[in-house]
């Protein structure tokens, strides 16, 4: 690897691990300001997205110019390949943090009396599934980012259960349907969280091994 590679690559890396605190940050704000029905919280995540948008182009002009001016082969082709992967799931992820504070604002705004729904719960699953991935990336650990995965499904689990509750409860109360629609699109932003946990996990892998498992793929 040339010296100059070395160099790029290395301003590549912090500007993404840069990108992956904020985001992760973002999203726990988010799911705070929700279940703490905090409104100012809310409106920061909303107010500070523009930075994440910001720095998900950074990264992919980084990506683009490492490839452009040299041309890496191997190991480090595959570096800027997956980090362009993630980047685009980090970018999503910002997204969705923010369709969680704007659902926070609106349920603050008619709250339910009481949560009998596992949103906490749900949050602590896919925020494991967040974090593992991102110390997974880190450390390049293989075995973190295949322990994400196989917890997806827990995720999944865990959002069909708030949808059965959150169906019924609206049978029960159909003058409580907006913010139980509320609860639901929460839990839904957290199951797509997790899924983009899983993708980056997925991609450790690819990074690391040269490994494809999407879709169960096993080359």
């Amino acid at each position: 690897m040339s010296v100059h590679l070395m160099r790029e690559i290395e301003r590549l890396k912090r500007q993404f691990l840069s990108l992956c605190a904020v985001v992760e940050e973002r999203v726990e704000m988010a799911v705070r300001a929700f279940l703490e029905c905090d409104s100012e919280l809310a409106r920061e995540v909303e107010d500070r997205d523009a930075e994440v948008d910001q720095r998900e182009v950074e990264v992919e002009e980084e990506c683009l110019k490492v490839l452009a001016l040299h041309q890496p082969v191997a190991g480090d082709l595959r570096l800027i390949v997956a980090a362009m992967k993630i980047n685009h799931d980090l970018e999503r992820i910002g997204d969705l943090a923010v369709n969680i504070a704007r659902k926070a604002l609106a349920f603050i705004e008619e709250p339910l009396e009481n949560m009998p729904f596992d949103i906490a719960g749900m949050w602590r699953l896919t925020q494991s599934m967040l974090h593992e991935s991102l110390d997974a990336l880190v450390n390049l650990d293989t075995a973190m980012a295949l322990a994400v995965c196989e917890r997806d499904d827990q995720v999944d689990r865990a959002k069909y259960a708030i949808r059965v509750g959150v169906e019924a409860a609206m049978q029960r109360h159909p003058e409580r349907v907006r913010p139980l629609l509320r609860v639901l699109a929460v839990a839904r932003n957290l199951e797509r969280i997790a899924d983009c946990a899983a993708n980056i996990a997925e991609e450790v892998i690819y990074l690391v091994e040269g490994r494809i498992t999407r879709h169960g793929a096993t080359a």
